[in-house]
């Protein structure tokens, strides 16, 4: 059954605060909001980790990090080794952003170990593996190869995009990936997703997450103010 109130969305949103400037007091907040909300997970940058996992415990809140954020221009083995480095101090879940220099010349092979080669600690540690495609940087066919290649490499899911690029997820984005990668897969929509008929529009598209740091705006009913 499809959602259609802001309580059956909380469970969609990874609640996201990937600010260079955070502060320990934002983080914080963030997780007792996503603890009062009952948020699927927060998202917060690699230094947070292990606070956003204390403050989090015995929640059921999963915590959710970064690799290669948010350029995705890092070499594999660094993606690699920040992914396996979040894993280590308490991350479920990582996001990582693709070589979108490789999708956009069409270079699947290139896609798949980069992509491949951060699923293997991901996975080893125990946690989940979300690529970012960042489709405000790539076209149809380019969108098609990433999420592939995402899919061909073992990820968990793709997403949308990062925040920080222009652009955001767009039902048609969003529609695109799911029949890309069918059924099982997860589908991730982030970036500007601000508002409760926002949410509700991607789900209805296909995306079984959300990444937004609106989330209390967007279960309350109201407009979310931008931000990462």
């Amino acid at each position: 059954m499809e959602p259609t109130t802001g309580r059956d969305v909380a469970g969609y949103i990874d609640h996201t605060l990937l600010r260079p400037d955070a502060s320990r007091d934002e983080i914080l907040k963030l997780c007792g909001e996503a603890i009062d909300h009952g948020f699927k997970a927060v998202c917060v940058n690699p230094i947070w980790v292990a606070t956003a996992k204390r403050a989090l415990a015995g929640s059921g809140v999963l915590t959710c990090s970064v690799a290669g954020f948010p350029l995705g221009a890092s070499t594999t083995a660094a993606k690699a080794f920040e992914a396996a480095e979040a894993v280590a101090n308490g991350a479920d879940e990582v996001d990582m952003v693709i070589d979108i220099a490789a999708a956009r010349r069409g270079d699947r092979a290139a896609l798949e170990r980069d992509i491949a080669g951060v699923v293997s600690p991901v996975h080893a540690g125990g946690a989940i593996l979300k690529v970012i495609i960042e489709t405000s940087l790539l076209n149809e066919h380019a969108k098609v190869l990433a999420c592939e290649a995402a899919a061909a490499a073992g990820a968990d899911f793709v997403k949308t995009s990062t925040g920080f690029a222009g652009g955001g997820a767009t039902v048609t984005d969003v529609a695109l990936m799911r029949l890309t990668v069918g059924p099982k897969m997860g589908v991730k929509a982030s970036g500007g997703v601000r508002t409760l008929a926002d949410a509700l529009a991607l789900i209805k598209a296909g995306a079984t997450r959300l990444g937004a740091s609106s989330g209390v705006a967007i279960v309350g009913g109201e407009q979310g103010a931008p931000g990462y």
